[in-house]
């Protein structure tokens, strides 16, 4: 069973955990509602993009995170995030620039059914 797709870019053949990390990317770019072949797929990030970052805006991005990892990307789960401070200096945030990372599992069989954590904590950087 193939478990990969196309890289975004080039077209070519993507599989594991690269495949992973662009499909998280377009899970977190693609807002609720705008897939018209699939309008409950994407997350809530775009929709909190331009929103003053205080603590609890913060937090429902982290929320949204979560929640869209677990509802569309079986094969990671999200252990923590991280909030790196040397990436997210006062100027970048007033710019709009938010950085993240991801730390969880990589679960390789995961859309077969099998949630076998292959290598714990991976680290993706947004």
């Amino acid at each position: 069973m193939n478990t990969g797709g196309l890289n975004r870019e080039t077209g070519k053949l993507l599989g594991g955990w690269p495949h992973v990390v662009q499909s998280l990317r377009v899970i977190f770019t693609t807002r609720i509602g705008s897939l018209v072949m699939c309008r409950l797929f994407g997350s809530a990030v775009p929709g909190l993009l331009g929103k003053n970052l205080e603590p609890s805006t913060i937090a429902r991005f982290y929320a949204a995170i979560i929640i869209a990892v677990e509802l569309w990307e079986p094969r990671f789960r999200v252990r923590r995030i991280i909030y790196p401070r040397d990436q997210n200096s006062e100027e970048k945030l007033r710019q709009g620039q938010f950085g993240f990372k991801l730390e969880g599992d990589y679960r390789p069989r995961a859309l077969q059914g099998d949630f076998t954590v292959e290598q714990p904590t991976r680290v993706v950087a947004f």
